[in-house]
């Protein structure tokens, strides 16, 4: 029977998800042939961890789904195994400092969902399916909408088999033989709350600042539009049906709350571990676009909502870090996907796997690039934070103070992308279907 990996990583208070994320592994287990393993990886502090601990103990049992709940020691001890067995850090990278990329002190998007890759490796599972903890599933006629149900569906399959399955096709017939590696959708309701703030209080500071995402070179028109669709996602409509389809799926279409992905894609290539960085787990979709690999896209989107951390002052602030990061590392990422979309096709082995020699080279070519340019980004954010006043100007502060590093980081932070992509096969071989015991 084919196993998968619905994973849910979190760092605080979450029951409610946690219980709706058990239904939707129950359904894949009901309507599939699959047995689900629903991995939740805890990062939260001791008395919202024991909390958690209670609500899965609670869980009713449903036969085909397997529930595995894993706090950070746990964590650590698996991957502490894992790395010593694979030799993955021998040479330049150390054990400890592949540790330190796997299960860093901050926080890291990419980090916490390289672990969940890792232990669906060693659960045998074909495939992750990833869930955010600040995310719930839209209703029809009073039932949940689970994106589950079309990532089983297609993902894995030939794509001309998929393409009877979907209600269009778009994808090259090139491409039909190709197993469908990617499976995602995006989220409905609120875009980021601080973001929204930029944009309400001064619509020209949100262009100059959301416009630093943009690659350069761009099309003033697709420049406007992508700054007017950023950290929006699918808008507010409610679903009413299915539309799906089958596609090279844009990475600006789908969110990391509502995605999918084939072994064959994380087998190869991590998710950069950058810390306080928003953005940084969307580089394998980047990947996947850019070789041509199919997916299919679908309007089964997940409810976005903001805790009540996210609204405050401290929330606030340790947002405002990952966003100047985020921007700060656009320039080494837009230069890594310029070279991964000249490569196209030739990404992949003969075998239709990536190349992870490949993209590590594009990886470390990045830390060249000048850092003046960011520091003239950092220059924009500063001062447009201050024209907006208020908290924000607090936030040009702190990010002043910090100017010099932030810099720094970004570009190491790449560097160290670059010796996990050299380690990850070894690694991901060496755990595969070992168990997590």
């Amino acid at each position: 029977m084919r196993r998968v990996c619905l994973t849910l990583p979190t760092h605080r208070a979450c029951p409610d998800t946690i219980r709706a994320v058990a239904e939707e592994a129950a359904h894949g287990a009901r309507h599939f042939d699959v047995e689900v393993h629903l991995l939740i990886l805890d990062s939260s502090q001791a008395p919202v961890l024991a909390g958690h601990r209670q609500v899965v103990a609670a869980l009713p049992r449903v036969p085909g789904v397997v529930v595995h709940h894993l706090d950070e020691t746990a964590q650590r001890a698996f991957l502490r195994g894992a790395i010593a067995r694979s030799g993955a850090a021998e040479g330049a990278a150390g054990p400890e400092r592949m540790l330190g990329l796997m299960l860093p002190s901050r926080v890291s998007y990419g980090a916490c969902t390289n672990r969940a890759f890792l232990f669906a490796e060693a659960l045998g599972c074909a495939s992750v399916h990833r869930r955010d903890s600040d995310s719930r599933y839209q209703h029809l006629d009073g039932e949940p909408v689970f994106p589950l149900h079309h990532e089983l569906t297609a993902l894995g399959r030939p794509a001309a088999e998929v393409a009877g399955l979907v209600s269009r096709s778009r994808l090259d017939p090139a491409y039909a033989h190709r197993p469908v590696a990617l499976v995602g959708g995006s989220f409905v309701g609120e875009m980021s709350v601080d973001v929204e703030e930029i944009r309400r209080l001064d619509p020209l500071v949100y262009e100059d600042v959301i416009g630093l995402s943009v690659p350069d070179g761009y099309p003033e028109i697709w420049r406007r539009n992508l700054i007017t669709e950023s950290f929006r996602g699918a808008g507010t409509a409610a679903y009413t049906g299915d539309l799906t389809t089958l596609t090279t799926v844009s990475p600006t279409r789908v969110d990391m709350c509502n995605i999918a992905l084939a072994r064959e894609v994380y087998g190869r290539v991590p998710l950069p571990p950058a810390t306080d960085t928003i953005g940084s787990d969307y580089f394998l979709l980047h990947l996947v676009h850019d070789a041509r690999l199919p997916g299919v896209l679908h309007n089964r989107h997940i409810v976005n909502f903001h805790t009540g951390e996210r609204r405050s002052d401290s929330g606030f602030l340790a947002y405002q870090l990952r966003f100047a990061k985020f921007l700060l590392a656009a320039p080494h990422l837009h230069s890594v996907y310029a070279g991964t979309t000249a490569a196209g096709e030739s990404l992949l082995d003969t075998g239709g796997g990536l190349r992870a020699s490949a993209v590590a080279d594009l990886v470390r070519e990045s830390t060249r690039l000048d850092p003046l340019e960011n520091a003239e980004r950092l220059d924009v954010v500063e001062r447009s934070y201050r024209k907006l006043g208020g908290r924000y100007a607090e936030a040009a502060d702190f990010l002043a103070a910090r100017r010099e590093r932030l810099i720094d980081e970004v570009r190491e932070d790449m560097a160290e992308f670059a010796l996990l992509i050299d380690a990850w096969e070894p690694l991901a071989r060496e755990t595969a279907s070992k168990g997590i015991a």
